[in-house]
């Protein structure tokens, strides 16, 4: 199917199939409340409860690594047990869950507490992509993720709004009432979530392996790929907070500034930029082309630290504006990539495997990405870009071997 083939998604921004909708919807509730919990916690944490920076990091730590444990069994259970009523308790889990760090008292209380939420969360979230495979079908399933990917960084920046509040105010009970406004938009997502048709659970052929997607080799390398690619965006968030306040002479400001700037970049163009990724080999041209544009945009950024105020300013905002639009269209090829490779009655334990390879870059690419960015400076960035381009160059030859192999053992992808 060609792009001029693929029905519209939307009309003036909205969704044209019900369905579609509704996720869109249950996206934005949920993203609004994370979006406020995300802006105030880490000072709720240390400042009214009185753990150490070290602390919130560690069980944030403990967290991650749920989320990273969970994200495959879930998208295994929702394609066995019907994606819509698993994915409905999981936001259910999730919605009684989300206010209850406010509780801890000691760090592994935080731990415990935390874990437990990524339990759910994480696993909402893995079946979730599932659900969005199944039902953004007739090749709209990368423009589906672009929209979505719009909408929920729009959700967020309305919600840090309201944390932003929370840190005027700075009194416990503003912090308490950003939580328990995230319990109450999940829990509404939650009931959203229940007005998406049952979608049938899958029926494992006698002798199939459980997890099928640990044996698919090529799909597997492609998640790496993938993985690796989504390094820019810890560069871009923490990477860049460190270099600017470490090595440039621009106002710490800028940092807020930047964010802002790519916010509203991807709300505007993510689904425009993400029209030519609706294949596995139109997936790998735009990882590539992705690629250009973010390495062009980290060689701009590495010079911030050659002058004064002024020059670096000007130069992180141009070096941003031409990373994000390396971003949007990279976001567009690994969608492209996951769902195009996966069988489509297996989505959900093929996403949620997807989605470990973010996972597990979340863990290592922190210290990588501040020896780079930080330690190194200007040769960092550049290592950076050479990285990028390095990474998606190797996903045209993967993604051909990959498909090759769909092709030989006729196991297609009916998503897209």
């Amino acid at each position: 199917m060609t792009l001029h083939d693929v029905p519209p998604l939307t009309r003036r921004g909205v969704p044209l199939e019900r369905d579609l909708r509704v996720l869109a919807i249950g996206s934005f509730a949920n993203r609004f409340g994370a979006g406020a919990v995300m802006t105030t916690s880490a000072l709720y944490f240390t400042r009214q409860v009185g753990f150490s920076a070290a602390e919130v990091a560690l069980a944030l730590s403990v967290a991650a690594i749920v989320g990273i444990v969970v994200q495959v069994p879930a998208g295994q259970l929702g394609d066995t047990r019907g994606p819509r009523r698993v994915l409905t308790w999981c936001m259910v889990g999730a919605a009684l869950t989300s206010a209850l760090p406010v509780l801890a008292r000691t760090p592994w209380q935080l731990a415990l507490l935390l874990g437990l939420l990524a339990l759910f969360e994480r696993s909402a979230g893995s079946v979730q992509q599932g659900v969005i495979a199944q039902l953004a079908t007739g090749g709209r399933g990368v423009l589906f993720k672009a929209y979505l990917r719009a909408v929920t960084n729009t959700a967020i920046g309305l919600g840090s709004v309201f944390g932003g509040a929370a840190l005027v105010i700075d009194e416990t009970w503003a912090y308490v009432a950003v939580f328990v406004l995230n319990a109450v938009f999940t829990g509404f997502a939650a009931w959203n979530s229940t007005r998406l048709p049952e979608l049938p659970p899958y029926v494992r052929v006698e002798g199939e392996p459980r997890l099928a997607v640990l044996r698919d080799w090529p799909y597997v390398v492609v998640v790496a790929i993938t993985g690796l690619f989504s390094m820019h965006f810890f560069v871009m968030e923490l990477g860049l907070a460190l270099y600017i306040s470490e090595r440039t002479s621009a106002p710490p400001v800028m940092v807020a500034i930047l964010l802002v700037v790519n916010t509203a970049a991807v709300a505007l163009f993510q689904v425009r930029l993400s029209r030519r990724a609706d294949s596995v080999e139109a997936g790998a041209r735009a990882l590539v082309r992705g690629a250009v544009w973010i390495a062009a945009g980290f060689a701009i950024v590495a010079l911030a630290d050659r002058g004064d105020a002024t020059f670096a300013i000007v130069v992180l905002v141009v070096g941003s504006l031409v990373h994000v639009v390396g971003e949007m269209i990279g976001s567009g090829g690994q969608w492209g990539l996951q769902m195009g490779l996966a069988p489509h009655e297996r989505q959900g334990q093929y996403q949620g495997f997807a989605g470990l390879g973010f996972s597990v870059v979340a863990v290592i690419g922190p210290p990588v990405v501040t020896l780079l960015c930080v330690e190194m400076g200007e040769t960092g960035w550049l290592v950076l870009a050479g990285m990028m381009m390095a990474i998606a160059l190797v996903s045209v030859p993967v993604s051909r071997w990959a498909l090759a192999s769909r092709e030989r053992y006729g196991v297609l992808s009916h998503s897209g």
